[in-house]
């Protein structure tokens, strides 16, 4: 993206807008300046941490001795962690309290407070505050930095492809009538981001499955023994011929009706074609809230820019 003054670098944007997006689906829409980047800064610093902390995971007596300092760090994180949520989901919970009868839930930390968990004995009980810290966490990690490696791939196909994104725009402007809706309205926003999908799928790989039943399992001829762990090449999946003719060319056609991705299914409850969020059971559970960011926000940006 050019400007005046020369290039402009779209991707700490595009963090800054997609954070703040799941920040407030997080939290509710009441957050300031300031609390999002306190809650910024802090979750920055948490993943930066986070890969050794993983090494707690396993015999943890043993890991907080041999890595003792890890472990202060890990402390002085949660605790830091703990410091900016916990006024927020005190917030959400005096804010709730407030409206009474009338509260609509406007926010994943409203579904928290209100969840209740069985215990053995059959009563049940609130989440405490330290466990909605930890679900938080986990939600701001998740979907950020995925989202913003698919929005680039998907605005670098249209700066190379200006026919497509120009076909884009017109759909914008005269379909939605300059309105950034629903997917439903724009079928061919949708083909863009599924097309740059294909091309581009979030991760390279999955995470490793392993072979089930007392002996294994065999898969198109090959035996593969129990407990081996398989993974998918997501890409390479996505690139074969038999299946997407052409498929290096950036052609968002084969997902409109009678393209060869017309029905596809992204669940992989029918049949696998591409799976950039995994399939079955154990495909990623953010996929309907990733894809409703990335067409939202290419929609927004195609029709504020014009990208070169």
């Amino acid at each position: 993206m050019h400007s005046e003054s020369g290039v402009v670098l779209i991707e700490g944007l595009l963090h800054d807008a997609v954070f703040h997006v799941i920040a407030c689906m997080c939290f509710g829409q009441g957050l300031d300046a300031a609390a999002i980047a306190a809650v910024t800064s802090l979750q920055r610093q948490f993943l930066k941490e986070v890969v050794g902390f993983q090494v707690f995971g396993s015999s943890p007596k043993v890991s907080k001795l041999l890595f003792w300092r890890r472990y202060q760090r890990m402390l002085s994180m949660r605790r830091r962690q703990e410091e900016v949520f916990i006024p927020l989901i005190r917030a959400c919970r005096a804010r709730r309290n407030t409206a009474g009868e009338i509260f609509e839930m406007d926010c994943y930390v409203d579904s928290l407070i209100s969840l209740r968990i069985p215990e053995e004995d059959g009563s049940s009980r609130h989440l405490t505050d330290g466990e909605i810290v930890a679900l938080c966490t986990e939600l701001l990690s998740g979907p950020v930095d995925s989202t913003v490696n698919m929005l680039q791939w998907a605005m670098a196909n249209l700066v190379t492809r200006p026919e497509i994104q120009a076909k884009l725009r017109a759909e914008i402007n005269n379909v939605a009538d300059g309105q950034v809706r629903d997917e439903e309205h724009l079928p061919y926003l949708r083909a863009v981001v599924l097309e740059s999908l294909r091309r581009h799928p979030p991760a390279r790989f999955i995470l490793p499955h392993a072979a089930a039943g007392e002996n294994g399992t065999v898969l198109d001829g090959f035996t593969v023994p129990k407990e081996v762990s398989v993974n998918f090449t997501l890409g390479d999946m996505a690139m074969d011929r038999k299946v997407w003719p052409d498929p290096t060319q950036f052609r968002p056609e084969r997902f409109l009706p009678g393209g060869e991705g017309e029905d596809l299914d992204l669940t992989g409850s029918k049949e696998i074609k591409m799976m950039p969020f995994g399939a079955g059971r154990r495909m990623c559970p953010g996929i309907d809230v990733s894809l409703l960011h990335v067409n939202l926000l290419v929609a927004t940006m195609v029709r504020a820019f014009q990208w070169s």
